[in-house]
């Protein structure tokens, strides 16, 4: 298993140990030992699946105070282009944003901790898209930021994007508030 630290402090990004053979694939997808880069800080209490079509842009989501979530993310099906956005004030990489493509091919995994805005696009016909969360969803404390702003300038990838009535009513990054601070 490879645990990769990107430019941005926090992100990791996962590579699991893959074991193929004529009947197909095994690989563990959480192992409390193997991680415990995120779980000797965090603990994950809540799992979520959306699945969704090609074009679709989800987020950018995060939540505050004593419901701020890290989030764990993998696709089981198809493909798509996840998103964090370091939303931490005083951070050397504020208003950053780090992009990989997650597969059901490439199998990784991607550590997205609180402090940042989360989003995706599904490249593929669908997309199946599992995550594992560290605080319960709590719609008073979720906020959002425009997936299209232009301080952001995030290439999502898609032609046509199916985006909810929800997300494009979200704030511009330049108006989210100091919930976290590095």
């Amino acid at each position: 298993m490879k645990f990769e630290k990107i430019n941005i402090d926090g992100i990791l990004v996962i590579e699991p140990d893959i074991f193929n053979d004529s009947r197909g694939f095994f690989y563990e997808s959480f192992n409390i030992d193997k991680y415990d880069m995120i779980t000797k800080t965090h603990t994950f209490i809540q799992d979520n699946v959306s699945k969704s079509q090609y074009g679709t842009i989800r987020g950018l989501h995060y939540q505050v105070g004593e419901f701020a979530q890290g989030k764990l993310v993998s696709v089981l099906v198809g493909k798509i282009f996840d998103v964090a956005v370091d939303i931490r004030f005083g951070s050397p990489t504020f208003g950053e944003y780090f992009g990989i493509e997650l597969s059901e091919g490439n199998k990784k995994q991607f550590w997205i901790p609180p402090g940042f805005a989360h989003g995706f696009s599904v490249l593929s016909e669908e997309a199946l898209f599992t995550y594992k969360c560290t605080a319960m969803y709590n719609k008073d404390s979720e906020r959002s930021i425009i997936h299209n702003d232009l301080d952001l300038n995030i290439d999502w990838k898609v032609g046509s994007k199916i985006v909810s009535e929800k997300d494009l009513d979200a704030n511009k990054f330049s108006a989210i508030e100091k919930d976290f601070l590095y």
